[in-house]
């Protein structure tokens, strides 16, 4: 049964015991063990269930004309209480969609965001993981049952969510996807979060139908400017085109969570030559060779620096052949 025929049939008979005592139907018993079944499921996973009426049902969720009448949670319920940001996009991310990602994520999670997104491949899993790096927040919605990886690649990722961040879903445990658990998914997502940001979104994307839900219920919508001619970002420079918010760095994601920024934090210099190339760009952008003659390294000594430092989110590239320190 789905949210709608549950709210249908409750509205028609005042609560949901009194519809299934007006219901003779052949199929009660066959109910009553697949629900005994989940909740055998649920003990063995140490999961939750929450219904419309327990105190730890999430109240932004009844916000939706079809709140899920049953949300199966595993993992830190608290994470519910911090100011709620989706950062959403396509499956098919670039490695711009993917830095910006991590930036965002990880500095809305240090500076108390739970990082929400639908744990697809792509946008999703990076804004999982930046969050989970940093220290911070983050919470998945499934379209599938709460014990059940999807996509397969994402196993590692599901089980540290398990540990660390928190996993719902109103599928049943061990139901598989289909398709229309996404939509449904996205519902959720919308509803949870006071601000949905979208990174790079093609022109038809799950993203997009994210960012329609969390507009038709009066939440705030974002997205990252992308390359007008890249069609991974069509869907999301069309949203900006039609007067979502946009967030061209970290400190415009901050604002749009009513957040202060984390405390600056030195980056990890493991070695004399990363320390070089650290002190040398805090004068401004240069280019490698100015920045080997800078810090007196060897050219290759000098890459190898500025390759580790890069890896670690500590500088950057620019278009222009020049490297820089992040912000």
């Amino acid at each position: 049964m789905g949210a709608t025929t549950f709210r249908t049939l409750t509205a028609r008979f005042g609560s949901g015991a009194s519809a299934w005592d007006a219901t003779d139907s052949s199929h009660k018993i066959e109910a009553l063990d697949a629900a005994d079944r989940a909740l055998e499921s649920l003990a063995f996973l140490s999961a939750r269930l929450l219904t419309l009426e327990d105190a730890d049902y999430p109240s932004s969720l009844l916000d939706l004309a079809d709140p899920p009448p049953c949300l199966f949670a595993r993992g830190n319920l608290e994470l519910l209480h911090r100011p709620i940001v989706a950062i959403v996009g396509t499956r098919g991310s670039t490695l711009y969609g993917e830095r910006v990602t991590r930036e965002i994520a990880a500095a809305l999670a240090r500076s108390g965001a739970t990082i929400l997104s639908g744990l697809a491949r792509g946008i999703d899993g990076v804004a999982h993981r930046a969050a989970l790096d940093a220290g911070g927040g983050t919470a998945g919605v499934l379209g599938t049952g709460i014990d059940v990886a999807y996509p397969r690649s994402h196993v590692e990722l599901h089980e540290r969510m398990t540990r660390d961040g928190l996993l719902l879903s109103e599928e049943l445990p061990g139901e598989a996807a289909t398709g229309g658990s996404f939509p449904k998914r996205n519902r959720i997502i919308a509803a949870l979060a006071r601000a949905t940001i979208v990174v790079e979104a093609p022109a038809r994307s799950g993203a997009l139908i994210t960012a329609s839900q969390a507009l038709s219920l009066g939440r705030a919508v974002a997205a990252v400017p992308g390359p007008i001619d890249s069609p991974h970002s069509a869907g999301s420079n069309a949203l900006l085109r039609d007067g979502a918010i946009v967030v061209t760095d970290v400190p415009d994601a901050l604002v749009l969570a009513g957040l202060s920024p984390p405390p600056a934090r030195p980056p990890m210099l493991d070695t004399s030559a990363e320390l070089g190339v650290w002190r040398a760009l805090g004068q401004g952008p240069l280019n490698l060779d100015a920045l080997a003659a800078r810090t007196s390294l060897p050219a290759r000594d000098c890459l190898a620096a500025v390759t580790a430092l890069e890896l670690r989110g500590a500088v950057e590239c620019t278009l222009t052949g020049e490297v820089r320190r992040r912000l």
